[in-house]
């Protein structure tokens, strides 16, 4: 167990619809971190943006031998989320937490985009998912999942919210806001990691990547963080532990179970 864990966030631009090159600027940011992280956000769809043309271009099972590489090489886990094509041929948005022994956990996106259409193209996750990692629990989440507290209701005691985005400039206040609030409401570090630049419909990211603490406080204090770049944070399990002892907040939770 590790009672402090050292955890960098990538905020860059993506390149539409080009995985290979998209997989090549990542392999020059992760090897920079080897032996200098524990664990590694990558956004929401990094090897393509947020697409909704996954034929030709989504991965299977090979993009865990990518995770796998890195996280061995560097000694630390990376989660970030792929357009994934599963056994039936059907896709999926999947998040893939890879431990650097090989071990994953893998996340379906639960609240497919609408207003994108993403439920047309994209099957949904059936459960939330709890990666496990160096002592720490870590409750996997993916962009729009964000707006739906209910699902990251900590009723697993997780430490750790984590939450990949292509979250639009229009809409970023809410980001900003509701990244905060699940901080708050579930006494649980919360990280979110978004993109910046242009996408291939024009829609525009700013970034706003952040880290709250148990209190809502923002870890980064160069807030809003909206640059292409690499921050770094320490999270502290004895901060989860002393506050959850003193303000019992989440002992008050009202009791149900989702469907």
């Amino acid at each position: 167990m590790s009672k402090k864990l050292k955890v960098s966030l990538i905020q860059t631009e993506l390149i539409w619809e080009e995985p290979l090159l998209n997989l090549s600027a990542f392999d020059i940011k992760l090897k920079e971190l080897y032996g200098n992280t524990e664990l590694v956000i990558l956004p929401e769809m990094f090897t393509t943006g947020f697409s909704m043309n996954p034929q030709e271009i989504a991965y299977s099972y090979t993009i865990y031998d990518w995770f796998k590489n890195h996280a061995m090489a560097g000694n630390f886990a990376i989660y970030g989320s792929v357009m994934f094509k599963k056994d039936s041929g059907t896709y999926c948005n999947r998040g893939i937490f890879m431990k650097p022994d090989g071990d994953f956990t893998v996340y379906d996106k639960r609240h497919t985009f609408t207003l994108a259409g993403e439920h047309e193209v994209y099957d949904r996750g059936e459960k939330p998912v709890i990666a496990e990692f160096k002592g720490w629990k870590f409750n996997l989440q993916i962009c729009y999942d964000l707006r739906f507290p209910v699902y990251a209701r900590n009723t697993q005691d997780y430490d750790v919210l984590l939450y990949v985005a292509n979250w639009p400039v229009p809409r970023v206040n809410a980001w900003d806001a509701l990244l905060k609030a699940r901080a708050i409401e579930n006494m649980a570090y919360c990280i979110g990691v978004n993109r910046v630049g242009t996408d291939g419909t024009g829609m525009d990211y700013s970034g706003h990547s952040q880290v709250y603490d148990v209190l809502g406080h923002e870890m980064i204090k160069d807030h809003p963080w909206q640059t292409e770049g690499i921050q770094q944070v320490v999270l502290d399990k004895e901060h989860i532990e002393f506050t959850r002892k003193k303000l019992r907040f989440l002992e008050d939770r009202d009791a149900f179970t989702l469907e």
